[in-house]
């Protein structure tokens, strides 16, 4: 599985204004961006995220898996808080 791929399920299984992925084949790390995550925990926040994935993950295309979840305010004051 590619980050193309991972990214392109969660765009068209979720309500995100953007979703960033990074990995190395099995291992991956995402940064998932709506309005989704407002008022959400971070556990529902992750568990929304893990969902359409599963599938790849119970069959190990995808071995291990970060994300980070965020609205868009939320992004918005992180990107300027670490200089991004």
């Amino acid at each position: 599985m590619d980050i193309n791929e991972i990214k392109q399920v969660l765009m068209n299984a979720l309500n995100l204004q953007d979703v960033l992925v990074t990995g190395d084949g099995s291992h991956f790390q995402v940064i998932a961006i709506g309005e989704m995550f407002a008022g959400m925990s971070r556990v529902k926040q992750q568990q929304a995220v893990y969902a359409p994935l599963m599938e790849y993950i119970s069959d190990n295309r995808i071995h291990a898996l970060s994300i980070k979840a965020y609205t868009p305010a939320e992004w918005e004051r992180d990107r300027k808080l670490s200089g991004l």
